[in-house]
């Protein structure tokens, strides 16, 4: 938001709430003949302005403007400007004074936690730096050495061992682009301004795209499909949204163990369309199940499967994700064995024209 503008809102909303204000207090006063609760109501003015707006110039602007109220409309004589009077004299200090210290303390407040909110963001950035380097490490290094020894040593391997380093390099390639795009989208979605564009999408579409990449990564396994018959269209980034449903059918074939089904479905509730993903495998440790979607990038002193890594960075970005569209997501274990991760978006209203 350019500052131009920014200004005249934040304008609007002080002479908006000081108006409210002095409006209860006129009606306060001529109904219950309590003028003594304007003071009280527009120290509450002020410091719903010093909330709403940036920078403390706001709130001292409305604590001088709702002195000359105060004393305009609420002491003697009403409805004129007199400060020669010692009472009115003291009460507009005492007012200012309390207005003033009610705007610099909001606008305090409101600093330190823009000051914690950055500090969480170095640390988010700092924690993902780290998190990045420690994780590329391993499949860089496998990617580079199965290379070099199919350069150095191509005549003496077999066609075999060819096609099983060349499987390899693949993999760990097809790995790191899930991880590049994970971090695109974490940085996307935590940048300041950056808004999720949504657009009408066919469910059908979104989920046969899904389905597409799924098999090139994933021959060999299976989903079972549920869907509703009807047209189903939603609003959404479907870039991201195939993301997440992408991150959390790896995360099942990935980390699922003993799975024998993995199940896609989404049903229609309300005006919201029900996603779920569900499998038959181990579940996830009640430890986890807690913190789930909020592992972004725990670092550990000792090697670890990248594999295993990229459960807590996928599923944060499913979190991010989703949040930015106005929904929630969570997981459960079922009883029957296994792991449900659900979440909902909003549908498209219908159009009646």
């Amino acid at each position: 938001m350019k500052k131009w503008h920014k200004n005249i809102v934040d304008t609007a909303k002080m002479l908006g709430a000081l108006a409210g204000g002095f409006l209860l207090c006129l009606v306060i006063g001529t109904k219950y003949n309590a003028e003594a609760l304007a003071p009280a109501i527009m120290v509450m003015a002020v410091f719903f302005i010093a909330r709403m707006t940036d920078g403390m110039i706001y709130g001292i602007v409305a604590s001088f403007l709702s002195v000359l109220a105060i004393n305009f409309a609420f002491a003697f004589p009403y409805f004129a400007f007199n400060f020669s009077i010692p009472e009115n004299i003291i009460s507009a200090l005492i007012m200012l004074v309390v207005t003033g210290m009610t705007s610099a303390l909001t606008s305090q407040l409101k600093w330190q936690e823009r000051v914690k909110a950055e500090s969480n963001n170095e640390k988010m950035r700092g924690n993902l730096l780290r998190a990045v380097s420690h994780d590329l490490r391993t499949p860089l290094t496998t990617i580079y050495g199965s290379s070099s020894t199919i350069v150095e040593n191509y005549r003496q391997l077999s066609e075999e061992q060819l096609v099983q380093l060349a499987d390899g390099i693949r993999e760990d390639a097809g790995w790191l682009i899930g991880m590049v795009e994970n971090i695109l989208s974490i940085t996307r979605i935590d940048n300041e301004g950056v808004k999720i564009v949504k657009t009408p999408i066919s469910l059908e579409e979104l989920i046969d795209s899904v389905l597409m990449k799924f098999k090139k990564r994933y021959p060999n396994q299976k989903i079972q499909i549920a869907i509703p018959d009807e047209f189903v269209s939603i609003p959404m980034d479907a870039v991201l949204m195939e993301q997440v449903i992408m991150n959390i059918l790896e995360n099942a074939v990935q980390h699922a163990k003993g799975m024998q089904n993995l199940e896609l479905s989404v049903f229609v509730l309300g005006n919201k369309a029900v996603f779920e993903i569900c499998d038959d495998g181990c579940g996830i440790e009640k430890e986890r199940m807690k913190g789930l979607f909020h592992e972004f990038f725990s670092i550990q002193d000792t090697p670890v499967d990248h594999q295993k890594k990229s459960m807590g960075i996928g599923l944060a970005v499913c979190d991010s994700i989703i949040k930015a569209h106005g929904g929630a997501i969570t997981a459960e274990n079922r009883k029957s064995g296994g792991c449900c991760i659900r979440f909902a978006l909003d549908m498209e209203e219908p159009n009646y024209e």
